[in-house]
């Protein structure tokens, strides 16, 4: 009698965990199903009491954003800012009314995104979301994204990684590693010497190329030795960084040394570099290079 017991309560219990791992399951395949369809293909009508809590939260600062009409105008946003739009579930799980979900957007910033005018530029970023079901209908939201890296790879704040890659540059450059200086730049990156400097009169060098052949080879190859010193780098707005340094070099020509102030002003985009401007005291130099 007691053995039938334990099996009619064993029984009970493998019963609703079944139950659960099917609500989990139905769940995730409802919740994936409606946000391919809202983001992948642009169809806001999803948004709706059927797939959606009439109270549907979406847990934001400094307010919250409530309702479903609320929740469709802030998703509109998405699907006008947005072109060749590729939205995926990474990862998806679930534990009763929770699902947590991996995703990452791809997207062209080609419409008027919450007051931001198109920038032509493609995002690619990740983020997690933490999901709460209601009676099978989606009842709140919370995004967890680096906005900083959104707003940078729309270019409306720096990259927090510029620093970073002109910094390892410099440090290249002192190791003699030209080809990953080189490496740094984007292929049509547009590189201006100071005018007056010598070395000015290929100015604009186009692409990375140019730039070894019409400074970096004549630099080396016009010295006996040239180093950068005391650098310092200075984060500014639009993707810039500005390193103020001194020049520390002898001519081969002239037996002349000279140590000479200078600045760089380097401009970035997606991790590469794009412009450069020099500044330097060019009538030091142009006196050092004198018999």
């Amino acid at each position: 009698m007691k053995n039938s017991v334990k099996l009619f309560i064993l029984s009970i219990v493998l019963f609703m965990i079944s139950c659960n791992d099917a609500k989990v399951e139905n769940n995730i395949k409802m919740y994936t199903q409606v946000w391919d369809e809202i983001i992948n293909n642009g169809k806001l009508d999803q948004i709706n009491d059927t797939n959606f809590d009439e109270n549907i939260t979406m847990v934001y600062s400094p307010e919250n954003i409530v309702g479903i009409e609320n929740f469709k105008d802030y998703y509109s946003h998405f699907i006008t800012g947005f072109s060749d739009v590729k939205f995926t579930i990474v990862d998806v799980f679930g534990q009763g009314d929770n699902i947590v979900k991996h995703w990452n957007f791809i997207g062209t910033h080609s419409g008027e995104f919450f007051g931001i005018p198109a920038t032509g530029r493609t995002v690619n970023i990740e983020g997690t979301t933490l999901v709460k079901m209601k009676d099978g209908k989606i009842a709140q939201e919370q995004d967890f994204m680096d906005n900083m890296a959104f707003l940078g790879q729309l270019g409306l704040v720096s990259d927090p990684n510029n620093m970073t890659v002109v910094d390892n540059l410099y440090k290249a450059f002192a190791k003699g590693d030209i080809p990953s200086v080189l490496g740094a730049m984007d292929p049509k990156i547009v590189w201006h010497e100071a005018e007056s400097n010598n070395l000015a009169d290929g100015n604009p060098y186009i692409g990375p190329e140019a730039v070894l052949k019409g400074v970096f080879e004549r630099v080396i190859g016009g010295h006996e030795y040239f180093k950068l010193a005391n650098i310092e780098l200075h984060e500014m707005s639009n993707n810039k960084v500005l390193a103020t340094l001194r020049y520390d070099g002898k001519f081969k020509k002239s037996g002349k040394v000279y140590n000479a102030q200078a600045a760089h002003l380097w401009t970035l985009k997606d991790g590469k570099i794009v412009a450069f401007q020099q500044y330097v005291d060019t009538k030091k130099l142009a006196d050092s290079e004198k018999k």
